[in-house]
């Protein structure tokens, strides 16, 4: 043996066994719709959006209170007096002239307010606070996709989980037939080609496996995004089933009415024709005029110790006769602009039909394929346990026994494939009601 090789075996340090790696963390559909719940991109930028239309609320309420401004200004300059014409008699005399200059100071306080202006300002803020409930509302709608698209995820992390477990047993199952079929050709009881057979079944089972470990894998890296997460998708997820969402028996019209009172998209909408029939109003009231009040104070003078204040009083009162014809085209554009909302919102209202009955209908297929599919795994599982005793006794053969257990594992991938089926067709029916969670 090597002198160095044995002299590093000689100075390790005793070590016991390996320790074994820990589980991978189990993440359950709680933990995945917390998760989106904090992190989801998509959800933080519709709360921004949310915050900013209530700023812009404030913004439009402004003009309706007092306003005050305050101003201050110095200035150096000549005191050559010079006649303006109308104000002051002729100067017959060529006024005198110099460089010298003196200090001017001057301090203004104003304060105004609007008075009425027939609902232009007031109805301008009232559509911008429901556009504000409007966003708020589009935002509960980004939320209610956010947790159906983490339901999704999880539940297609879970159903290539599944399949991984499919492709498992099968691989067991092969192991376990191609050492019987080695027994028998060693024995001569069986011919060789029973035993390339075996073999071709036990490659094409490994490809199977590799293909649903990969699945697997990719599947949790997507739930990853769902949940608004960058890190490794180093857990395993729960063996959940989709819960039952209450009333998915009913048939579609109680169904619709909850789903126009709860979905998200019907109240933003009616918030943005409410916001739409307020503009309209606030456009109209510039056929009329407006009245506002100011008064202000000033103290001005060359000295800041010998200043001189006057104080004043305005009232104000406009009144735009002519603008080109510039109101009566705002005021023809927010009709126009009123009735695409009043489409938008019938549109809307076929759209929700649509889905509701889309995805009650999915629920109700999904859950016979389930009894179906599971009713097949039995009988699959059946036909191969007398296949394999048809083999032992050599009554069957090993394409007989392929076939069977083929049959087996593609009932499995059938079963797992309806199971998804049920899991994601009640998310889009919670979507679809615009409910945040399944009622037990």
């Amino acid at each position: 043996m090597n002198p160095i090789l044995v002299a590093l075996l000689l100075a390790a340090p005793a070590t016991g066994p390996a320790a074994p790696l820990p589980a991978p963390h189990v993440l359950t559909l709680e933990d995945a719709l917390k998760s989106a719940r904090e992190h989801q991109p998509q959800l933080q930028q519709a709360r921004a959006q949310s915050a900013a239309a209530a700023a812009r609320a404030d913004e439009a309420r402004a003009p309706l209170l007092p306003q005050v401004s305050g101003s201050g200004s110095y200035q150096r300059t000549t005191e050559n007096f010079a006649a303006t014409p109308g104000s002051t008699p002729a100067v017959t005399a060529r006024p005198s002239s110099s460089w010298n200059t003196v200090n001017y100071w001057r301090l203004s306080a104003t304060a105004s307010q609007l008075i009425w202006d027939f609902d232009q300002t007031s109805g301008r803020w009232r559509a911008s606070q429901a556009t504000a409930a409007a966003q708020r509302e589009t935002e509960r709608a980004t939320y209610l996709s956010t947790l159906l698209t983490a339901r999704s995820a999880f539940f297609a992390a879970r159903a290539a989980k599944d399949q991984l477990g499919v492709a498992r047993e099968t691989v067991a199952n092969q192991d376990v037939h191609l050492k019987q079929i080695e027994g028998f050709v060693a024995a001569g009881t069986r011919p060789a080609i029973d035993l390339a057979q075996a073999r071709t079944d036990r490659a094409n089972a490994e490809v199977q496996l590799i293909g649903a470990e990969n699945g697997y894998a990719t599947a949790r890296v997507q739930l990853n995004q769902a949940m608004g997460l960058e890190g490794p998708a180093d857990f395993d997820v729960a063996d959940e089933p989709a819960p039952v969402v209450e009333g998915e028996d009913q048939p579609l019209d109680p169904l619709l009415d909850e789903a126009l009172r709860n979905r998200p998209e019907m109240a933003a909408l009616d918030q943005q024709l409410k916001a739409q029939q307020l503009t309209l109003g606030a456009v109209k009231g510039g056929y009329f005029p407006s009245l506002g009040v100011a008064t202000g104070v000033t103290d001005a003078g060359s000295s800041l110790d010998a200043l001189v204040w006057n104080w004043s009083a305005t009232a104000t009162l406009t009144w735009n006769f002519f603008q080109g014809g510039l109101t009566r085209a705002q005021e023809r554009e927010a009709s126009a602009t009123l009735v695409a909302l009043e489409a938008q919102s019938a549109t809307e209202r076929q759209q929700v039909r649509v889905e509701v009955d889309q995805a009650r209908l999915a629920v109700r297929a999904a859950r016979a394929s389930v009894g179906a599919a599971s009713e097949a795994v039995a009988n699959a599982r059946e036909r191969l346990r007398l296949a394999e005793g048809r083999y032992r006794t050599g009554v069957g053969n090993a394409i007989e026994l392929s076939d069977a257990q083929l049959a087996l594992t593609q009932a499995g991938f059938q079963r797992v494939q309806a199971d998804y089926n049920l899991a994601t067709s009640r998310s889009q029916l919670l979507r679809a009601l615009g409910r945040e969670k399944a009622l037990e």
